[in-house]
């Protein structure tokens, strides 16, 4: 069985990487091996995501797509989880979440019965996993919309900190000519980053 693991952090001074050793440990207790990782910073909120997209347009049926918590999959509005659903439903992919112990046994073959029970089953707990993973989404944005909202009547807010070594990195790729792709590949950050930093190298007009 081929396990496809993706793991995702929101920003770039997150570590993308930290459920890894999770996730392995999880497969090999399993007798499985994760064949495929996956990696990115971006927004569990978008639904364009390219790390996610690549795992989906390389997977096979009957892959297994391994994540830490269904939150790492989806912070989506509905409209957008119901696509993702569906891109994944058309691959039959299994998800398999270690937050979510009814999705375990998607990890190893079943009989035709058994499958299609914990599919249904899956489909039901995904979904209000999801819903649980965006109203936490939508909730911490509106309690910090109203923090930076009080800080900044007090004059004391200055925005989240640049990462200067990292965007000097960056800087310095693109200005040897590096593709963004190539990029976002070596620092593990996003494409918004690279289009920040981008920004700053043209010449002003």
């Amino acid at each position: 069985m081929f396990v496809r693991a993706y793991l995702r952090a929101s920003t770039d001074e997150q570590d993308a990487t930290r459920a890894q050793v999770q996730l392995k440990a999880f497969a090999a207790e399993r007798g499985l091996k994760v064949a495929a990782w996956y990696v990115e910073n971006e927004s569990g909120a978008a639904l364009t995501r390219p790390e996610l997209f690549r795992l989906l347009r390389d997977a096979q049926a009957g892959d297994v797509l391994l994540v830490e918590q269904v939150d790492r999959l989806s912070r989506l509005k509905r409209e957008d989880w119901e696509a993702l659903k569906s891109e994944i439903a058309a691959r039959r992919l299994r998800v398999v979440a270690l937050d979510v112990p009814s999705t375990w046994m998607m990890a190893t073959n079943t009989d035709e019965f058994t499958g299609r029970m914990l599919d249904a089953i899956n489909a039901m707990l995904l979904d209000m996993l999801a819903a649980v993973a965006r109203k936490d989404y939508d909730d911490r944005r509106r309690r910090q919309e109203q923090g930076q909202a009080r800080a900044k009547a007090e004059g004391k807010y200055q925005g989240r900190p640049v990462n200067t070594k990292r965007h000097q990195a960056i800087a310095n790729m693109l200005t040897r000519g590096m593709s963004w792709k190539a990029v976002m590949d070596a620092t593990q950050c996003s494409r918004t980053t690279v289009a920040a930093v981008a920004k700053t190298l043209r010449p002003a007009a």
